[in-house]
């Protein structure tokens, strides 16, 4: 298993980092897009953000634009468009690829350690999410159909 907290990322303003600031929190790592059916979705991840943050969750956003092209836009215009429409202030880092020979290291780790239905290792669409425990575990991978209200209970159990 690889510490999840090791992988490099890309911050907003394509620098590279790591996710070890959050080393020993529950992680819900989830791919996302501006302009999906399932947008409505920051919503209720900012409400399990300010709910748990206090207890150790952290709620980590990466945006991706390949899901019929639902993330267009720049950085600053989607960390705009998500503090104004939906009030979001937990992490949102810059655009990924969640799949193929491009995919991030992140989420190659992830969907590995978490395949989704019957085994599949593709993510199929905008806000699928992972549930990560404190020692770096992936615990569950959601389809984006299940809400973060739905998830709620299992992040409880972790924190």
């Amino acid at each position: 298993m690889s510490d999840l907290a090791d992988i490099k990322v890309k911050a907003p303003d394509e620098s590279e980092t790591d996710l070890s600031a959050w080393r020993g929190k529950v992680m819900l790592i989830v791919n996302t897009a501006s302009k999906c059916g399932f947008t409505p979705q920051y919503a209720g991840l900012e409400t399990l953000w300010r709910k748990y943050a206090d207890q150790g969750l952290v709620v980590l956003a990466f945006p991706s634009n390949e899901f019929g092209g639902q993330e267009p836009g720049t950085a600053e215009e989607i960390a705009d468009f998500c503090a104004t429409r939906y009030d979001v202030t937990f992490p949102i880092f810059a655009k990924v690829e969640v799949n193929g020979a491009r995919a991030a290291p992140l989420f190659q780790v992830l969907k590995e350690e978490a395949p989704g239905l019957l085994g599949s290792k593709a993510i199929k669409w905008n806000f699928t999410k992972f549930l990560v425990d404190r020692e770096g575990n992936v615990v569950q991978r959601y389809a984006p159909t299940t809400t973060p209200e739905q998830i709620e209970k299992d992040i409880v159990a972790l924190l």
